[in-house]
């Protein structure tokens, strides 16, 4: 049996060429997009020439949301599409899991997204000629997402079978500051003939069989990635007007019973003669517009569109509120929708860009990962966000962990409003976590794997309900925003009953080993990586659990001694025994954290080091991802990994490792890690940029900002990789900044690369909004908004009151593979007059 190590010596295991600086994918300076059809340009991603042999990819590219709403970038034709798709967060069927073999506590209820009435159909017919992309000749075209105003836009010049040319210029939007409405431009322009015209706007309702994406069920093939598939209709018909001038829909969902309204209404603008008609049945509705185009004239046709779904409310009442929601819009009018939309925008790039100077393909693609990162999770309000946001139903439109690791923190540092609104989510999910955590026999709660309704929807357990560590997941995320805003309100409240639950849990799914030394155990579960499954001592579930129980016990006898009636009150309404705190700091401190002396590694679990180690650089590139062609049990007998496990424990809990301890283990892992999740990635760069890995960060990180736009998974047809747009942001910040956030204390310890010329980047702490310039030869941190931040700067304190910027002298390039980092030349201190020194001094 041979030993990783030895084969990454022997470059079995992987090449070692990875940790020299050589690329393991795409060299860090080649830029993946074709630069003829995507143009550079640092606010829009631009497409210059329609083709269909990847029509998946920019439809999930160019769509546009709010977190709750969402319309995929499909044409508004409605044809030539690879997958139509209008989704509503949690707008959800129910199907019963049917299992091979029963057992006991498997997941009985799945829960699939609903592709919902598809209101962003406006077809267009000149001469009776269908404007259809697939065949028309465009002697024109250009289709932009601008990050800007958050406006897709497309324009164009249709040269028809006759030979007239018309200009097309459509525009779509989904609004941050309404949650409900979405608003949709067309303006048509017959250039040098008259012509008749017609346009017909419609609310459309795909039934099974019409159309692959809106059936989405059990029969998802082997790619546990894509949705499940529906066999029976799922909308069911309740309410259909279109009498008065406006089209009105309302459904219910077969099974789950929730319901849906949706309403459409019409301006048009021009000087031609026209008329209109309306008319709806159960799955359609239309306005039509006959128009006597006269050339040189424009038409305008604007369509407000609402929707509104519910769990219990009646569709008839849903139907009522898009009407009022309809009512505002027309009362506003385009021009101030689309300026609350820029405002919002505006103040969100004031949180959260980051700008990237001298690489402008990467600042690009950055903003674009930033943007979809504001459509997933704008307004999710009391939902969770998905794993493929609002822009396709990939992973069936379910939450999982990745939204406290991977999303949550973007939020925490920038706006710490929706960060709060996603910890409230799962604290409204914790009766359903308290009933699954009794149907697996253990007190407390145990949140579920993938969700959307709060029941276990994973039908795999091995890698699903045994990812135990989403509890502790869950209790990070609301740690980090705890820690970084101080809003006590909500840990006194709601938090601390989730920490409390959670705590149980691990005390009863944990055991005790008496051998000299007690020991805490835990067994039977499945850290991230999810190549190796139910395992003993997975080292980042252990390290998760001993968080999680410390932050209980912490925060429970902070409680106690800050606010006794609080206190009081959340003891009787848990039934609290004080005993309870004895036992969690017992079992934490006891915690079994695997450590391999001969290695000198951390094993990802008790047992990990006993297999034989996967050959991955003679693993055909087309048997890749592994899940997708080999049997799971095959994969389950080797090291190999599908995502960062130990690794992403080194970034979380950054302060129980020493330096030496993670450039250890990340030399071990990195050869047998294969990428085949896109979470990888992110945490990758982050921890080889720490340990001074300074080119394989680059290239990691390149693989995280590119994987949707370059497509590099393969299957960003299903919907944009929500996590990833998380991690991207933290690979820069986190990675590259060198920010770490570890006990409350923020610090600094940048790592800019050499290509890079500079680096800016915004944290929001304790209400204040600090931006970080990084130079080559400089530091400078300015409070933009609020009072004043402490935090350190590679271990040195530092105090940044508004107003007075601080500039260090260093080398921001950070370690080199030595391990050593360069301190600070000026520490920022103040003269008596209260200004700040900006002098260089030599390094101490």
């Amino acid at each position: 049996m041979s030993t990783v190590h030895d084969n990454v010596v022997n470059g079995f295991g992987g090449s070692p060429s990875r940790l020299d600086g050589r690329p393991v994918g795409r060299p860090a300076d080649q830029d993946p997009l074709d630069r003829g059809r995507y143009p550079l340009d640092p606010w829009r991603l631009v497409e210059t020439e329609f083709r269909t042999d990847d029509l998946g990819r920019v439809e999930s590219l160019f769509s546009v949301g709010n977190g709750y709403l969402g319309l995929r970038g499909n044409l508004e034709e409605g044809r030539d599409a690879f997958a139509h798709g209008t989704f509503v967060n949690g707008f959800h069927e129910t199907w019963s899991i049917r299992h091979a073999e029963e057992a006991y506590g498997f997941a009985r209820v799945g829960q699939t997204l609903v592709n919902a009435p598809d209101a962003k159909l406006i077809k267009l017919y000149v001469d009776d000629e269908p404007l259809l992309l697939t065949n028309a000749d465009l002697p024109e075209y250009e289709r932009v997402l601008d990050f800007r105003t958050g406006i897709l836009e497309r324009c164009l010049i249709w040269r028809t079978p006759s030979g007239k040319r018309v200009r097309v210029r459509s525009t779509r939007q989904v609004s941050p500051a309404d949650r409900h409405l979405a608003m949709i431009t067309l303006e048509v322009t017959v250039l040098d003939a008259d012509a008749p015209l017609v346009i017909s706007s419609q609310v459309l309702n795909r039934q099974d069989g019409e159309d692959e994406y809106h059936i989405p069920s059990e029969a998802m093939g082997d790619d546990p990635r894509k949705a499940a598939r529906f066999e029976e209709r799922v909308l069911q018909p309740d309410v259909v007007h279109g009498d008065d001038g406006r089209l009105m829909l309302g459904y219910r969902c077969t099974n789950s019973q929730m319901t849906l309204g949706v309403g459409a209404y019409h301006e048009i603008a021009t000087a031609c003669s026209y008329t209109a008609e309306t008319h709806a049945e159960d799955d359609v509705a239309q306005t039509v517009f006959q128009v006597e185009a006269t050339a040189g004239e424009p038409i305008l046709v604007t369509k407000f569109v609402s929707y509104h779904t519910s769990r219990s409310v009646p569709a008839a009442e849903l139907v009522d509120r898009c009407r009022r929601t309809l009512d505002r819009a027309q009362r506003r009018g385009r021009a101030a929708v689309e300026a609350e939309q820029r405002e919002w925008l505006e103040s969100f790039w004031e949180r959260s860009d980051v700008q990237v100077r001298g690489q402008p393909a990467i600042q690009q693609a950055l903003r674009w990962n930033l943007f979809h990162l504001a459509q997933a999770g704008a307004r999710v309000d009391g939902s969770g966000i998905p794993a493929k946001g609002v822009t396709g139903s990939g992973y069936s439109g379910h939450y999982f962990w990745d939204t406290e690791i991977f999303v949550a923190p973007f939020w925490t540092y920038t706006t710490p409003s929706i960060a709060r609104n996603l910890a409230r989510f799962r604290y409204s999910m914790l009766g359903a976590a308290r009933a699954r955590a009794a149907e697996l026999n253990h007190p407390g709660a145990l949140y579920p794997w993938r969700t959307i309704n709060g029941q276990e929807a994973s039908a795999y357990y091995a890698a699903g309900t045994a990812q135990y560590h989403i509890n502790a997941d869950v209790v990070y995320a609301v740690n980090q925003y705890v820690r970084a805003t101080g809003d006590i309100e909500f840990l006194d409240r709601e938090g601390i009953d989730l920490i409390v639950e959670t705590a149980r849990m691990w005390t009863d799914l944990g055991f005790w080993r008496e051998n000299g030394d007690d020991t805490f155990h835990v067994h039977g579960v499945t850290g991230p990586d999810e190549y190796t499954t139910v395992v003993n001592d997975n080292l980042f579930t252990n390290l998760m659990a001993r968080f999680n129980l410390r932050r209980a016990a912490s925060y429970v006898r902070d409680l106690a001694e800050r606010c006794p009636a609080a206190y009081g009150r959340m003891a009787v309404r848990l039934g609290l025994d004080p005993s309870e705190l004895d036992e969690w700091e017992r079992a934490a401190e006891a915690m079994v954290i695997p450590f391999d002396e001969h290695l000198g590694i951390h094993p990802q679990d008790a047992h990990f080091l006993e297999r034989e180690v996967w050959d991955l650089p003679n693993t055909p590139a087309e048997r890749r991802p592994l899940l997708l062609y080999y049997h799971p049990l095959v994969i389950y007998r080797f090291q190999v990994l599908k995502q960062a496990d130990v690794v992403l424990a080194l970034f979380l809990h950054s302060d129980e490792f020493t330096l030496e301890q993670k450039r250890a283990d990340f030399d071990y892992y990195d050869p047998i890690t294969t990428g085949d999740s896109t979470l990888s990635a992110p945490v990758q760069a982050v921890v080889a940029a720490e340990v001074g890995y300074a080119d394989t960060a680059l290239d990691y990180y390149y693989r995280a900002l590119f994987v949707d736009l370059a497509d590099l998974h393969g299957n960003t047809s299903d919907g944009v990789h929500v996590a990833s747009n998380g991690g991207t942001w933290y690979a820069t910040v986190f990675g590259f900044g060198g920010v770490r956030d570890c006990n409350g204390e923020l610090s600094l310890d940048p790592r800019l690369p050499r290509t890079w010329d500079g680096l800016t980047f915004r944290l929001t702490w304790h209400g204040s909004r600090l931006r970080v310039d990084l130079t080559p030869g400089a530091l400078v941190l300015d409070v933009e908004d609020g009072s004043s931040v402490s935090l350190t700067v590679r271990g040195r304190p530092v105090e940044v009151a508004a107003g007075q910027p601080v500039r260090m002298a260093m080398d921001t390039h950070g370690r080199d593979q030595s391990g050593a980092p360069e301190s600070p030349a000026l520490s920022g201190e103040r003269r008596e007059d209260g200004t700040v020194m900006t002098a260089t001094v030599p390094t101490p």
